[in-house]
C-alpha cells in the first residue's frame, strides 16, 4: 500500500527544488491571486525549519520587517511556489531555529558557511 502512495505522489514532485536547508536564507516566488490577475511576489528570509516529506515537504521562512518580524510557511511542492532561490548558505548547528524569535537586530543573524 506505502509502495502505491508513492508511485501516485511521483507525478506532483518537482524536480527544480534546489539544495536548501536550515539557516540559509532563500528567496520564495510566490503566486498571488488578485481579483482576476496572478502577480508574483518574492519573500525573503530565513529557513528556520524543515519537515515533512514527499509530498508534505514543508519548510518555514523568517524575516524582520521594520523590526517586526513574519514568518510564513510553505508547500516545497506547491503550485503555488513558483520558484526558490538560494541566496546564501548558513552553518548553523541545530534543526530547527526558534530561538531566532528571541533575538533581535545583529544577535538574529546566521554566519554564512564558507566553501
Amino acid at each position: 500500500m506505502p509502495n502505491l502512495i508513492d508511485e501516485l505522489e511521483k507525478d506532483f514532485l518537482k524536480s527544480t527544488v534546489p539544495d536548501f536547508s536550515v539557516g540559509d536564507t532563500v528567496r520564495v516566488h510566490v503566486k498571488v491571486r488578485e481579483g482576476e490577475r496572478e502577480r508574483l511576489q518574492v519573500f525573503e528570509g530565513t529557513v528556520i525549519r524543515r519537515r515533512g516529506g514527499g509530498v508534505n515537504e514543508n519548510f518555514t521562512v523568517r524575516r524582520v520587517t521594520g523590526e517586526v518580524g513574519v514568518e510564513r510557511t510553505f508547500l516545497v511542492h506547491s503550485p503555488i511556489v513558483s520558484d526558490i532561490d538560494l541566496m546564501r548558505k548558513g552553518k548553523v548547528r541545530r534543526s530547527k531555529l526558534y530561538y531566532l524569535r528571541d533575538r533581535v537586530g545583529r544577535a538574529a543573524r546566521v554566519k554564512e558557511q564558507r566553501s
